[in-house]
């Protein structure tokens, strides 16, 4: 009885997430069922307390981050990189989804898969109709790759954050075993790409130009550079990478003097406290069962087999649950091996492509699409997903196992 009322719990914040009711956030539904989780003693006082205290950390570095890529969209980063794929494009509209490629995966790396839907998307979609090419394929690839690139970084993504905490690595030794497979589950998903949207890439539209010019943001950009050997400098010494994305967001928010209002709304601390609810839902859920059944399926060793089985289930469950509940729920399982950690990471990311529900992002996405008048059509979404997601985690399992064996 208490894990039914544990999921049907966790079920209740999950679809108010999707559905998100005249737009109110996810927050509003997951606070009252962190609480109601307590009160039915489905999870003890102590025990969500622990839970906030582990997860605390990395919200903060969400909130940090959060604001880091508003901040550098308000330099004209994100413009520039429109600028800089239309250039690189020149007309063709194979050539702009190679750049809209390399632009969406060094975003998603760099600033996390956030700053690639919520930030990049918009720019792709005006880059696309300046150029003359179909809008179709360059908008996919922002959401495909704000999930499948989030692979490289610790800072990448949430999901990373949560796992990099628990594995014991170094931020260079993370980024080291993960190089290989996130540039073989891009490859992977940029032949896809090119072979489904052969049609649209073969269309030549009149171009618009809109006049868009000027000179790189080089303050903004040096900033961010130094960021991001910040986060892998500084772990070794203890210090959080919530710090280091705090210093790079005083350091572009004080020449704009942007108002802290600005800074705390653009945190989205509701989202930050829905993370943290999630976090208690879902720890009621692994204790009454859930995580008793994922240890008796999840294999022992991380062998090529093993690798694949863990994040073929990860890509299964984060269709189920989202992407985040299932890495909430299987890290106690495999955050004493390394290799299965790894590709439970790969599942969680790119496993998300095959669904909107499958990610918090890809929702997003798919809300900013509409907002534009480029809706997309579901059906593609779910073909394109059937064609890319086993694809790409196969590559990347691969990937990851080669780097292992190498790397031992």
């Amino acid at each position: 009885m208490q894990l039914i009322t544990a999921a049907v719990l966790l079920v209740a914040v999950l679809a108010f997430a999707v559905i998100r009711p005249r737009g109110l956030p996810e927050a509003v539904a997951a606070v009252p069922a962190a609480g109601l989780a307590i009160a039915f003693g489905l999870v003890s006082p102590g025990d969500a307390g622990a839970e906030f205290r582990e997860l605390g950390p990395t919200v903060g570095f969400l909130a940090a981050v959060l604001v880091l890529a508003h901040l550098a969209a308000e330099h004209g980063v994100f413009s520039y990189a429109g600028r800089v794929a239309a250039r690189i494009g020149g007309g063709d509209p194979k050539r702009l989804l190679a750049a809209v490629f390399v632009a969406a995966s060094l975003t998603t790396a760099l600033l996390s898969l956030d700053a690639t839907v919520v930030l990049l998307t918009p720019v792709v979609l005006a880059t696309a109709v300046r150029v003359g090419a179909r809008a179709r394929p360059h908008s996919f690839a922002s959401a495909h790759l704000a999930n499948s690139a989030s692979l490289l970084l610790p800072v990448s993504n949430l999901t990373n954050l949560l796992a990099f905490a628990a594995s014991g690595l170094t931020f260079l030794g993370f980024t080291a075993l993960m190089t290989l497979p996130w540039l073989a589950v891009i490859v992977a998903e940029y032949l896809v790409f090119r072979l489904y949207f052969r049609g649209d890439l073969r269309v030549r539209e009149e171009p618009r130009p809109d006049g868009g010019n000027g000179p790189a943001p080089r303050y903004a950009l040096i900033v961010l550079a130094v960021t991001l050997a910040g986060f892998a400098v500084a772990q070794p010494f203890g210090v959080h990478p919530a710090w280091v994305a705090v210093a790079g967001a005083l350091f572009l928010a004080v020449p704009h003097r942007v108002p802290p209002a600005t800074l705390i709304r653009e945190a989205n601390l509701p989202f930050c406290a829905f993370v943290l609810a999630l976090g208690v839902v879902v720890l009621a859920v692994q204790q009454h069962g859930l995580e008793r059944l994922l240890g008796a399926i999840v294999p022992d060793h991380a062998d090529l087999l093993g690798l694949l089985a863990v994040a073929f289930l990860a890509a299964a469950l984060a269709n189920l649950l989202n992407n985040l509940p299932a890495t909430l729920a299987l890290l106690p399982v495999v955050e004493a091996k390394p290799g299965l950690l790894l590709a439970m990471l790969i599942g969680v990311n790119v496993g998300p492509n095959l669904t909107y529900v499958g990610s918090l992002a890809t929702l997003l996405w798919r809300q900013i699409l509409h907002t534009h008048d480029a809706a997309p059509d579901p059906r593609d979404f779910l073909k394109l997903g059937v064609l890319t997601v086993p694809v790409a985690l196969l590559v990347g399992v691969v990937a990851l196992w080669l780097g292992l064996k190498v790397m031992g």
